[in-house]
Formats: structure tokens, sequence, C-alpha cells
């Protein structure tokens, strides 16, 4: 059969006669005309190269070809109605698929953790594939749909993706319980005076933007260990004399080992948001998951005094501390 010479509409067609074996009642089912549904039986009986319908004492009688057709039609055309009506519809609870989010391992942590575990809940067929986030290659991974959703700092080379706010984010800065230097509203000088933990994206850097800062106010923080994980700070600050800079949502479970101190001098925010491709927008799978991680960010905020403004350190530059 050359599948060119299908048409869907003859299809559905053949599935109206075939339920009602009456070409008056078919054409009064698919809101037709009899002469266009008897036009569209002759096309059929063409591309099947079958009679299909013979007339009998009380309506017409399917071929033993129409009745092979009718199962298999049924179950193609049901399928693809569900197809259509899931494009609108989204069931959490039968949908099956792989969600594939590229965020950072602090992110992945504070956001994607609490995610899936809202996933075994309400939509337990749906397994999660996390990526380490890859800025310069966001916007083709997410048009091609290698990725499906980013968690990330939006910048300018985000612009033609789509964005939804998710939190402002903090640094404080932590130290262990009862650490004897760490002071409740430490100054520069004393905050320098610390013994540090930074963490090294590119792996084995000892500055970032804040010792630029520091430096041109004539200070020089003491970096005695360079981390490549924000994971790794709680455990090895609540077990030694060091100190970190870390994101205020990654301490909330560890809020009972630490000291988390706001330095007055430190004030620099920064905007963690979801981003995706136009090609998802309008899925109904898509726009759920969205919704959800929003509802969990949401929930996942802590409350916090405005911090006071001073003149010190600001640096720009995010992700790095």
């Amino acid at each position: 059969m050359d599948t060119k010479r299908i048409d869907l509409n003859l299809l559905v067609t053949l599935e109206a006669l075939l339920a009602t074996r009456n070409v008056t009642k078919a054409a009064a089912r698919l809101h037709l005309s009899q002469p266009a549904v008897s036009a569209q039986l002759n096309r059929l009986r063409a591309l099947f190269e079958d009679p299909l319908l013979v007339p009998a004492h009380r309506g017409m009688t399917p071929t033993v070809k129409a009745l092979e057709l009718l199962d298999p039609l049924r179950q193609a055309l049901d399928q693809l109605r569900g197809t259509m009506r899931n494009h609108k519809d989204f069931a959490p609870e039968s949908a099956a698929f792989t969600l594939t989010i590229a965020c950072s391992d602090y992110l992945e942590a504070v956001i994607v953790g609490p995610l899936v575990l809202a996933l075994r809940r309400e939509a337990p067929r749906i397994r999660v594939a996390v990526r380490r986030l890859s800025p310069q290659q966001l916007e083709p991974q997410l048009a091609s749909g290698e990725i499906d959703l980013a968690i990330a700092m939006p910048d300018g080379d985000a612009q033609h993706l789509r964005k939804r706010r998710l939190f402002d984010e903090s640094y404080v800065l932590i130290g262990r319980r009862d650490h004897p230097k760490l002071k409740a509203a430490p100054t520069i000088e004393d905050y320098v005076r610390l013994e540090h933990v930074i963490v090294s994206r590119q792996g084995g850097g000892f500055t970032t933007p804040v010792d630029e800062a520091l430096a041109a106010l004539g200070h020089r923080r003491n970096v005695v260990l360079s981390a490549a994980s924000f994971l790794f700070l709680p455990e090895i600050v609540a077990t030694s004399d060091l100190v970190a800079l870390a994101p205020r949502r990654l301490l909330q479970a560890h809020r009972n080992r630490l000291t988390i101190i706001e330095p007055p001098w430190l004030s620099e925010r920064f905007e963690v948001a979801l981003l995706w491709h136009e090609r998802s927008h309008a899925h109904a799978g898509s726009r759920w998951i969205r919704e959800r991680i929003v509802r969990l960010a949401a929930e996942g905020k802590e409350s916090r005094p405005a911090a006071p403004k001073h003149d010190a350190p600001q640096p720009r530059k995010k992700g790095k501390r």
C-alpha cells in the first residue's frame, strides 16, 4: 500500500462505517453529508482493494478484510486521540518519561532532591536525570531536547530562553558550633584572620571575586582549602575550625551543627531561576513539572531579616566563594 494515499479522515470514516454498518448513520455521527461518506467509502475500497462493506438485508455487512481491520484500527485511533488529549491534559500518576535537569550541585541538593521525593509520591513513573550545568551550552542543549529544564543563575546569554524566578539567594558565613574565634558580628579584620574554605569550580584555585574585593580594600584572607563542591562545606566546617561562605538554603539541614552568621558587610544577592526552551513551553507535562518546582522553591523559602547596608566588598561575579 502506498502510505502517501492514506488520509486520516478516511480511517475515521471507516471506523464509523464499521461501527454503524450504515452510510446514513455514519454520516450523522461524523457530521457529514451522505454523499460525502459514500465518496470516502469508495476511496477506502480503492485503498484497501476490498469492498469492505457490502449491501445486506438491513444496512451493510463488513467483509472479512474489514473485520480484520476493525480492532487494530480502533486501537490506533484511540492511541492518537489519547495523544491529542494528553497534549492539553496531564495525569502525573500515569505519566512515564525521563526528565533531564541541568543544575549545579548546590541546586541539585536544595531543589532537585525535594522534587524527586515529590515525584515518587505524585508521579512515580517519571525518572529524573541530573546533568552538570554548562552555561555555554545551555541554550543549544535546551533547544535540541538534550536537557528539558535548567535551574541556574540567569545571565544575558539566556535571553532567548523562557525564565521563571524561583527565589533570591544570599551567602552567609558558617563555622562550627562554639567556634572559638567566630564572632556574632565579625568585622572584615576579624573575618580575614579566620581559616577559610572556598569553592573553586575549575578546581584548585585559591582566590574568588571575594578575594579580589578584599584586596581592593587592602585585606587578604587566609584560604587553606580549595574545594570543588558546596556540598563538602557543611561537613568540613562542622568538624574543624575552618569557616566558609555558603548559600543559605544549602544549610537548612545542618543548622544544629553550625554557627550561621550574616556579616553586615556582605550584602550580595543573586537570583535562581528555572529556564526552558520555547519548544517545550506549551507541553502539558512540562508545565506541570515547572509548576511543581516553583511550589517546592516557595515551600523551601526561609525568612530572614533585611541585611544592613555598609560600605564593604560587594563582589558581583556569582557562584564561587
